[in-house]
């Protein structure tokens, strides 16, 4: 598993963004998929996550109404639509993986696998 984010950039306040996330391993349909954020002075934390097939997504309630995830398993991608974007917003935003593909649990620890981050920055 090699994860790979992008999409991220600067953008104002209310706007949107999609992060995507690829994976050049031969394993991603079966790995439980998650995006994290950190911002600075910050401890990582949770943001959403989608289990193997996508039957279940899981929301931090800080995004909840206004972030999507959503995977593409034919393409080892998946991807956080990001709309009405807040200040509060602005970190690294991280993809990663977990082994165990039916449950999404917001915890970093029981990660298996981790991409670079990607900014994002909301501007006021």
């Amino acid at each position: 598993v090699q994860l790979q984010a992008s999409g991220g950039g600067l953008v104002q306040a209310g706007g949107s963004l999609r992060l995507s996330c690829t994976d050049s391993g031969r394993t991603f349909s079966s790995n439980a998929m998650a995006w994290f954020r950190q911002a600075p002075g910050k401890e990582r934390e949770f943001v959403a996550g989608i289990t193997r097939t996508a039957y279940t997504t899981y929301y931090a309630d800080s995004v909840k109404g206004r972030f999507t995830i959503s995977r593409d398993n034919a393409k080892n991608a998946v991807y956080l639509q990001m709309n009405s974007l807040k200040p509060e917003d602005t970190a690294v935003y991280y993809c990663a993986a977990r082994k165990a593909p039916f449950t999404v649990v917001p915890t970093p620890t029981v990660y298996d696998y981790w991409g670079l981050g990607t900014q994002v920055t909301v501007s006021s």
